[in-house]
């Protein structure tokens, strides 16, 4: 699972799509916290319910900056890091 992003300890990873479902979406890690997050509507879809909102703000606003770039990473299978959040 490659790894797109670390910033203030947060981790952002993303599965090849032969491993993973729709809707497209990113995975989170944040010391014991784990969550997925949907990329369009900005939705957690699976893991922790009610992770920490500083955590969740940052992971949004980090979607936000880089939706397209997201999306089309998630199509193609063309891997690579992101510019974290500072």
């Amino acid at each position: 699972m490659p790894t797109l992003a670390r910033f203030y300890g947060i981790v952002i990873r993303m599965y090849f799509q032969q491993m993973e479902h729709n809707p497209p979406h990113v995975h989170v890690i944040y010391g014991e916290e784990t969550f997925s997050i949907a990329i369009k509507d900005l939705k957690i879809i699976d893991g922790e319910t009610n992770p920490t909102s500083r955590v969740l703000s940052m992971v949004k606003e980090w979607i936000i900056l880089h939706k397209d770039e997201l999306l089309k990473m998630w199509d193609s299978q063309d891997f690579r890091e992101i510019e974290p959040l500072k």
